[in-house]
This record gives structure tokens, C-alpha cells and sequence, in this order.
């Protein structure tokens, strides 16, 4: 486990467009002739697909450039050479409660655990709008009052231009994925990249990734079971981003069916709730693809 000394002052930069020479310099020296120091890049590009993605972590001058200034900047010069960028300080802020799109699918327990968190004041944090590319969850969202939206056509497939759209819109800094039974495309990942994305995996990993860890759990005869909680990157359930694990025990000959309806009722929500709960205080964050704890939560 890495820490960060002091990163109150650390900005978050993506930029995701067709893939061209020359796209990640214009980004850099802009940072740099701010007076910026880059703690670290990661770029990306996909020939098949011809996409580019980067991201980049500096120490920010934020009193000499704020942040409002820096991404309104930062946006022009993105759309010069057709790239979307999207810019947010390393930890959320103290002063405002961060906004978060909470997407699911069929289940409920956990999407309902981050609204009532949100609602009671457990969680630091504002639900902007629930996702599905379901309608299973339109109901949870109205006893809420919070507004819904659905991507997905008959057959679930999710429309992942509309779901980026969205996310701009409704100005959202974190994507949550309570049990969001969907691969997110690259595009998507690295839009949101260097932590914005946390993913609540219903199966212990590294050993149990994938669709079905119950049953993959079950069948090696398996008595405790778990939950992950992960900032998402383009590696699906890759180890290091894990923000939390909660897992349980049951009795030898309990039936999967009763194995799932615990694990679903109890311990993913606790499990979500617990990662966001440190999230949201500013007590952890990604570093090179790594989760690392922040050794001063405190943030002026």
C-alpha cells in the first residue's frame, strides 16, 4: 500500500478522441507552462479502433490557475485537436458533496444502500441520477426522488454515447456501479479515468471474477463467499484497484440460492458502502493503476 504525502492540490486530467500524432504534447505544456508538476501519465491507443485515451496527474498551482479555469482551458484546447477533456481534483471536496450517477441493473439491495447513505448523510455524497440499461430499478429511483435513465434497448444493450452524455450533463464527478451488469468500453473507462469509476464485484477477486463468482464459488465447494469493491480501469476485475472486501461464512450443505440471497441482501451492500465511505472522505485514491491511502484526509 502506497501513500500520498500530500495531494490536496493534485488534478486529474483525461482527454479520449480519435487517435492522431501529437495529441498528449499540446496537454502536457499546457500544464507545465502553468507551473504544474506531472506526477504521472498513462496513454493509451487502440489502432482497430483509432482511439486515443490519456491520463494525467499533476501537483496544480491551484492559486496562480483554479480549477474552473483550468478546465475551461483545458476543454478549448481539447476541442482543437478533437479530444474530449475532462478535468477533477485527485480527492473530492470538502466543501461540496460530490455528484454520482448510480448505475444498476436488476438488483436492488445495493443500488438502494448508496441512496439511503446518501439520503441519511452516511455517505458524502449527492445521487445526480440512477442509470440502468434496465427498468428494473425506475421504481427505487422514484421512492427516492431521484431522477432515472435508462440506456439500454429491448434486448439490455446499453447506448454508451448517451450514457458519456449523461455524465456531462448532469456534471457527475464518480460513476458508481452497484451491481451495473455491463462491460464498460475503453472509451468510457478512460473518460473517467485516475478513479472516478468504482465497481462493486459480487465475488471475492482475484480468485472469483466474472459474471457468476457465486456459482464459480460454489462449485469448488467453496464456505466463505465475498464481495469487492474496485476502481474501475480498461482491465476487467484486474487486483490492484481494490478499495474494499467483505466476505461470509456459511454452514456446509447451505444451498446456492441461500448463499446468493445473503450475499445480495447483506454483504454487497456493505461492502459498496464501506468503499464509498472512504472515498468519500478523501481517505484513499488511485496511483498508477494502484489504490493508495492518503495519509492527510484533511483538505482545506
Amino acid at each position: 500500500m502506497v501513500y500520498f504525502e500530500n495531494p490536496m492540490t493534485q488534478l486529474v486530467v483525461t482527454a479520449v478522441g480519435p487517435d492522431n500524432l501529437g495529441l498528449a504534447d499540446p496537454l502536457v505544456h499546457f500544464a507545465t507552462d502553468a507551473g504544474a508538476n506531472i506526477c504521472e501519465i498513462q496513454m493509451f491507443n487502440r489502432d482497430s479502433q483509432s482511439l486515443f485515451a490519456m491520463m494525467m496527474r499533476c501537483d496544480w498551482p491551484m492559486p496562480k490557475m483554479g480549477l474552473e479555469e483550468a478546465r475551461t482551458k483545458l476543454k478549448a484546447l481539447g476541442e482543437k485537436n478533437g479530444l474530449d477533456v475532462r478535468c477533477w481534483p485527485l480527492l473530492p471536496s470538502q466543501d461540496a458533496k460530490p455528484r454520482i450517477a448510480l448505475c444498476c441493473t436488476r438488483q436492488q439491495s445495493t443500488p438502494r444502500a448508496v441512496l439511503e447513505g446518501c439520503k441519511s448523510g452516511k455517505l458524502n455524497a449527492e445521487v445526480a441520477f440512477v442509470l440502468s440499461n434496465r427498468d428494473h430499478c425506475k421504481d427505487l429511483a422514484a421512492e427516492y426522488d431521484v431522477p432515472y435513465e435508462q440506456i439500454g434497448d429491448a434486448k439490455g444493450k446499453p447506448d454508451n454515447k448517451r450514457f458519456l452524455k449523461l455524465l456531462d450533463d448532469h456534471k457527475i464527478d464518480y460513476v458508481i456501479l452497484a451491481r451495473y451488469m455491463q462491460i464498460l468500453p475503453e472509451r468510457v473507462c478512460w473518460s473517467y479515468a485516475g478513479g472516478r469509476i468504482v465497481n462493486l464485484h459480487h465475488g471475492l477477486l482475484p480468485p472469483y471474477p466474472g459474471a457468476t463468482p457465486y456459482s464459480d464459488a460454489y462449485a469448488h465447494n467453496m464456505l466463505t463467499y465475498g464481495a469487492t469493491a474496485h476502481f474501475i480501469i480498461p482491465e476487467l476485475d484486474a487486483g490492484n484497484q481494490i478499495i474494499h472486501q467483505t466476505s461470509f461464512t456459511v454452514e456446509p450443505g447451505t444451498s446456492k440460492k441461500e448463499i446468493i440471497q445473503l450475499g445480495q441482501s447483506q454483504n454487497e451492500p456493505e461492502c459498496l458502502t464501506a468503499a464509498l465511505t472512504k472515498l468519500f472522505s478523501g481517505k484513499v485514491a488511485l496511483h498508477f493503476h494502484k489504490v493508495a491511502r492518503v495519509s492527510n484526509a484533511d483538505q482545506s
